[in-house]
């Protein structure tokens, strides 16, 4: 839930807030990522503050300060599903991953499958992710990632973004699936079908981490630095 309109007049913003959306919520740059261009505000009146400073930095870093709204989701789950498309009309998921473990908001810890997950709830996501490919008539690898309510009683989820590329983290999804996905994008680039076409013939097996390292000083405020692993 939330606003990603062209009007980003101040006063209609405040109002899609204030009745439309609701807090807390997330006030994002439209340009933004990797937690740049970003406000957490628990009420009306943090709220045109939040703003002037998400879009003056949205404006510096990325050249645009128009922003949206979002619905802020108390301790959810970060959830993106792998999917695949080939340019004959054939979809799949390569099941899931869960990223929650974060830090400034920048994925630290990768797992496949995401453990604790009810099944039907795992099946939804597979779903939802295939046919938000579809719905662009997507093609090549790419990742659907949504944030899942743990909160709600039905275990909700919502859409984040979609990642039209292969990620830095799908080598633990070829761990759990046997599958080689630089092998899949280059077929489908050859006009090759799916390798697998079935959902139901795609395997999981086991389970897999990945863990990003941090080059930072942690004597000089985590500043970026160099040296010895």
């Amino acid at each position: 839930p939330g606003y990603h309109g062209t009007n980003q007049e101040p006063e209609h913003l405040l109002h899609q807030a204030v009745n439309e959306v609701g807090f807390p919520l997330l006030i994002k740059a439209v340009m933004g990522g990797g937690g740049k261009g970003m406000r957490l505000v628990w009420n009306e009146q943090e709220f045109l503050p939040a703003l002037e400073s998400c879009q003056r930095e949205s404006l510096s870093a990325f050249g645009d300060s128009s922003v949206l709204l979002e619905k802020y989701l108390v301790d959810p789950r970060h959830i993106e599903v792998q999917i695949m498309a080939d340019t004959h009309g054939n979809t799949v998921h390569l099941y899931e991953r869960d990223c929650s473990l974060q830090r400034r908001h920048q994925k630290v810890i990768e797992e496949a499958p995401a453990s604790d997950l009810p099944g039907e709830t795992r099946a939804k996501l597979g779903e939802k992710g295939v046919q938000a490919a579809q719905a662009v008539g997507y093609t090549n690898a790419g990742t659907v990632e949504f944030l899942l309510d743990t909160q709600s009683e039905n275990q909700d989820f919502y859409f984040c973004e979609m990642n039209t590329r292969l990620q830095v983290e799908h080598p633990v999804t070829e761990l759990i699936t046997g599958q080689d996905l630089v092998e899949w994008q280059l077929r489908i680039a050859a006009g090759e079908q799916l390798p697998i076409r079935d959902q139901s013939k795609i395997p999981s097996q086991g389970h897999a981490f990945e863990a990003r390292i941090y080059a930072e000083n942690p004597m000089k405020d985590f500043l970026p630095a160099t040296g010895k692993v």
